[in-house]
């Protein structure tokens, strides 16, 4: 079982980016949960959505504390919450920055400016970018999910083309 832990602020997209996550893992034929967990739900509190991946059914929904994958969309985050508490050895950080942060201490990092891109396809909700569909470009382009699954899930959800649009540029900005 694949598991991610996504770290965010309310109302940048983390939990509609581990549903779509989740949609696109069950696109490529695999089983997958999403689940969020919130403090103060307001704008701008911090957030944390798991997601599941796995060829066999899963029974578990709840937190995850060994991740194998953790996602930050915001890097203020880090000043406050220890986003690599439990990462599994051999995990991967993924951050929504424009350069590589010393944060990561020697673990598989990868970067791309998601928010660059969101505010680029002008995906903006009350003065914040969305991240969630540029963030599933990002996650394609590393395997997690393939990028037709990825265009699908995104097209079920939102009619407005700059989401897939958005996702594509992530995908082709990420070096691996």
């Amino acid at each position: 079982m694949y598991e991610i832990r996504i770290h965010s602020r309310g109302g940048q997209g983390g939990v509609t980016a581990a549903k779509l996550l989740a949609l696109a893992a069950f696109r490529d034929g695999k089983h997958a949960t999403a689940c969020p967990f919130y403090g103060a739900e307001r704008r701008g509190a911090p957030v944390v959505s798991f997601v599941r991946i796995d060829d066999q059914p899963i029974k578990v929904y709840s937190q995850i504390h060994e991740p194998d994958l953790v996602i930050v969309l915001d890097t203020s985050i880090m000043d406050v919450v220890d986003v690599l508490q439990g990462l599994k050895d051999g995990g991967t950080v993924f951050l929504n920055s424009a350069h590589a942060l010393e944060e990561c201490n020697g673990t598989c990092c990868r970067h791309v400016d998601l928010t660059g891109i969101a505010l680029a396809q002008d995906l903006v909700v009350a003065g914040s970018p969305i991240l969630n569909t540029p963030v599933l470009g990002a996650l394609a382009k590393m395997g997690i999910v393939t990028l037709p699954s990825v265009e699908q899930a995104i097209q079920e959800m939102f009619a407005d083309e700059r989401n897939v649009k958005a996702a594509k540029a992530a995908y082709e900005e990420l070096k691996v």
